[in-house]
Protein backbone atom coordinates (compact mmCIF):
# COMPACT_ATOMS: atom_id res chain seq x y z
CA UNK A 1 0.00 0.00 0.00
CA UNK A 2 1.32 3.55 -1.14
CA UNK A 3 1.30 6.58 1.29
CA UNK A 4 1.33 9.80 -0.02
CA UNK A 5 3.00 13.07 1.70
CA UNK A 6 0.80 16.08 2.39
CA UNK A 7 2.48 19.35 3.57
CA UNK A 8 0.30 22.85 3.91
CA UNK A 9 1.65 25.61 5.30
CA UNK A 10 -0.89 26.55 8.22
CA UNK A 11 -1.16 29.95 10.71
CA UNK A 12 -1.48 29.62 14.05
CA UNK A 13 -5.47 29.41 13.72
CA UNK A 14 -5.24 27.99 10.51
CA UNK A 15 -3.25 25.30 12.68
CA UNK A 16 -6.19 24.75 14.70
CA UNK A 17 -8.63 24.16 12.00
CA UNK A 18 -6.70 21.99 10.18
CA UNK A 19 -5.60 20.10 13.55
CA UNK A 20 -9.31 19.55 13.92
CA UNK A 21 -10.41 18.48 10.60
CA UNK A 22 -7.66 15.91 10.40
CA UNK A 23 -7.88 14.31 13.85
CA UNK A 24 -11.73 13.89 13.49
CA UNK A 25 -13.18 10.51 12.83
CA UNK A 26 -12.62 10.96 8.94
CA UNK A 27 -9.41 11.09 8.86
CA UNK A 28 -8.91 9.29 12.29
CA UNK A 29 -6.42 6.29 10.48
CA UNK A 30 -3.82 9.06 9.28
CA UNK A 31 -0.76 10.18 11.36
CA UNK A 32 -0.52 14.10 11.65
CA UNK A 33 2.43 16.33 12.80
CA UNK A 34 3.43 19.90 12.21
CA UNK A 35 6.76 21.18 11.03
CA UNK A 36 8.38 24.41 9.88
CA UNK A 37 9.74 25.89 6.60
CA UNK A 38 12.05 28.67 5.70
CA UNK A 39 9.93 31.14 3.40
CA UNK A 40 11.89 31.58 -0.33
CA UNK A 41 9.86 34.78 -1.44
CA UNK A 42 6.82 36.16 -0.39
CA UNK A 43 5.60 38.91 -2.58
CA UNK A 44 1.72 40.94 -2.01
CA UNK A 45 -0.95 40.64 -4.06
CA UNK A 46 -2.30 44.02 -4.78
CA UNK A 47 -5.49 45.03 -6.24
CA UNK A 48 -6.33 48.22 -6.89
CA UNK A 49 -9.72 49.43 -5.63
CA UNK A 50 -12.27 52.21 -7.48
CA UNK A 51 -14.35 54.22 -4.87
CA UNK A 52 -16.64 57.42 -5.83
CA UNK A 53 -17.83 59.90 -3.67
CA UNK A 54 -20.09 62.89 -3.71
CA UNK A 55 -18.99 65.72 -2.62
CA UNK A 56 -21.25 68.72 -1.78
CA UNK A 57 -20.70 72.43 -0.53
CA UNK A 58 -23.13 75.18 -0.17
CA UNK A 59 -22.22 77.82 -2.55
CA UNK A 60 -23.66 81.73 -1.46
CA UNK A 61 -25.95 83.45 -3.86
CA UNK A 62 -24.61 85.71 -6.20
CA UNK A 63 -23.37 89.40 -4.64
CA UNK A 64 -26.31 92.14 -5.31
CA UNK A 65 -24.96 95.28 -7.41
CA UNK A 66 -23.25 97.88 -5.25
CA UNK A 67 -25.75 100.37 -4.29
CA UNK A 68 -25.68 103.31 -7.07
CA UNK A 69 -26.24 107.78 -6.17
CA UNK A 70 -29.75 108.63 -6.00
CA UNK A 71 -30.40 110.19 -9.20
CA UNK A 72 -32.56 113.65 -9.57
CA UNK A 73 -33.38 113.57 -12.78
CA UNK A 74 -36.66 110.86 -12.92
CA UNK A 75 -37.71 113.25 -10.39
CA UNK A 76 -37.35 116.39 -12.39
CA UNK A 77 -38.65 114.93 -15.58
CA UNK A 78 -41.36 113.38 -14.29
CA UNK A 79 -42.15 116.43 -12.31
CA UNK A 80 -42.05 118.54 -15.54
CA UNK A 81 -44.12 115.96 -17.33
CA UNK A 82 -46.94 115.93 -14.75
CA UNK A 83 -46.91 119.87 -14.95
CA UNK A 84 -47.53 119.84 -18.20
CA UNK A 85 -50.17 117.14 -17.82
CA UNK A 86 -51.47 118.88 -15.17
CA UNK A 87 -52.01 122.26 -16.88
CA UNK A 88 -54.39 120.62 -19.36
CA UNK A 89 -57.11 120.24 -16.20
CA UNK A 90 -59.35 122.67 -15.66
CA UNK A 91 -59.67 126.80 -15.30
CA UNK A 92 -58.18 129.61 -13.08
CA UNK A 93 -57.39 128.22 -9.92
CA UNK A 94 -58.32 124.97 -10.58
CA UNK A 95 -55.55 124.58 -13.09
CA UNK A 96 -53.41 125.80 -11.36
CA UNK A 97 -54.08 123.34 -8.19
CA UNK A 98 -53.97 120.63 -11.00
CA UNK A 99 -51.03 121.71 -12.13
CA UNK A 100 -49.37 121.55 -8.80
CA UNK A 101 -50.80 117.96 -8.48
CA UNK A 102 -49.61 116.71 -11.24
CA UNK A 103 -45.57 118.16 -10.60
CA UNK A 104 -45.78 116.40 -7.61
CA UNK A 105 -47.32 113.13 -8.94
CA UNK A 106 -44.98 113.18 -11.96
CA UNK A 107 -42.15 113.73 -9.69
CA UNK A 108 -42.49 111.00 -7.26
CA UNK A 109 -43.34 108.47 -10.06
CA UNK A 110 -39.92 109.61 -12.06
CA UNK A 111 -38.23 109.36 -8.54
CA UNK A 112 -39.26 105.74 -8.47
CA UNK A 113 -38.70 104.68 -11.94
CA UNK A 114 -35.04 105.93 -12.28
CA UNK A 115 -34.05 104.71 -8.97
CA UNK A 116 -35.99 101.35 -8.49
CA UNK A 117 -33.40 98.93 -7.01
CA UNK A 118 -32.71 95.75 -9.17
CA UNK A 119 -34.74 92.81 -8.55
CA UNK A 120 -33.19 90.55 -5.38
CA UNK A 121 -34.31 86.97 -4.56
CA UNK A 122 -34.01 86.16 -1.51
CA UNK A 123 -32.41 83.04 -1.74
CA UNK A 124 -30.33 80.99 0.65
CA UNK A 125 -27.08 79.06 -0.25
CA UNK A 126 -27.58 76.53 -3.17
CA UNK A 127 -26.15 73.54 -2.88
CA UNK A 128 -23.42 72.16 -5.20
CA UNK A 129 -22.38 68.28 -5.95
CA UNK A 130 -19.82 66.99 -7.78
CA UNK A 131 -18.41 63.39 -7.99
CA UNK A 132 -15.15 62.89 -6.96
CA UNK A 133 -13.52 59.31 -8.06
CA UNK A 134 -10.57 58.05 -6.51
CA UNK A 135 -8.31 54.68 -6.41
CA UNK A 136 -6.36 53.14 -3.57
CA UNK A 137 -4.44 49.42 -3.67
CA UNK A 138 -5.36 46.74 -1.13
CA UNK A 139 -3.15 44.42 -0.33
CA UNK A 140 -5.33 41.01 -0.95
CA UNK A 141 -2.87 38.17 0.13
CA UNK A 142 0.57 36.85 -0.37
CA UNK A 143 2.45 34.64 -3.15
CA UNK A 144 4.77 32.91 -1.09
CA UNK A 145 7.51 29.84 -1.89
CA UNK A 146 8.78 28.07 1.05
CA UNK A 147 10.88 25.25 0.88
CA UNK A 148 10.24 21.77 2.85
CA UNK A 149 12.58 18.51 2.28
CA UNK A 150 14.79 20.21 0.32
CA UNK A 151 11.21 20.98 -2.29
CA UNK A 152 10.00 25.08 -3.15
CA UNK A 153 6.27 25.43 -2.53
CA UNK A 154 4.27 27.75 -3.77
CA UNK A 155 0.99 28.78 -2.00
CA UNK A 156 -1.16 32.04 -1.41
CA UNK A 157 -1.55 32.75 1.93
CA UNK A 158 -3.99 35.83 3.41
CA UNK A 159 -1.20 37.78 5.67
CA UNK A 160 2.50 37.98 5.22
CA UNK A 161 4.27 34.99 7.04
CA UNK A 162 7.64 36.03 7.95
CA UNK A 163 10.55 33.80 7.91
CA UNK A 164 9.12 30.88 8.63
CA UNK A 165 6.13 28.84 8.02
CA UNK A 166 4.38 26.14 9.87
CA UNK A 167 3.63 23.15 7.88
CA UNK A 168 0.77 20.33 8.42
CA UNK A 169 2.66 17.24 7.26
CA UNK A 170 -0.30 14.37 6.44
CA UNK A 171 0.00 10.84 5.24
CA UNK A 172 -2.73 10.09 2.60
CA UNK A 173 -3.48 6.36 1.91
CA UNK A 174 -3.77 5.37 -1.75
CA UNK A 175 -7.06 4.57 -2.86
CA UNK A 176 -7.24 0.90 -4.17
CA UNK A 177 -9.93 -0.75 -6.06
CA UNK A 178 -11.76 -3.13 -4.03
CA UNK A 179 -11.11 -5.76 -6.45
CA UNK A 180 -7.93 -5.82 -6.63
CA UNK A 181 -7.43 -5.77 -2.69
CA UNK A 182 -8.95 -9.32 -2.17
CA UNK A 183 -6.99 -11.97 -2.15
CA UNK A 184 -8.70 -15.00 -2.73
CA UNK A 185 -5.77 -17.64 -2.28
Amino acid sequence: MKKISLVLPLSGTATAAVAALLFSPLFAQASDFTDSAQVISSSPIIERVREERQDCSNVPPPQAAPHRERSFAGSIVGGLAGAILGSQVGQGRGNTAATAVGAVAGAVVGDRIDNRAPQQQAQGPAPRCAVIESSREVVKGYNVVYRYNGRDIATTMPYNPGSRVTVGVSLIEEQTPLAASRDYR
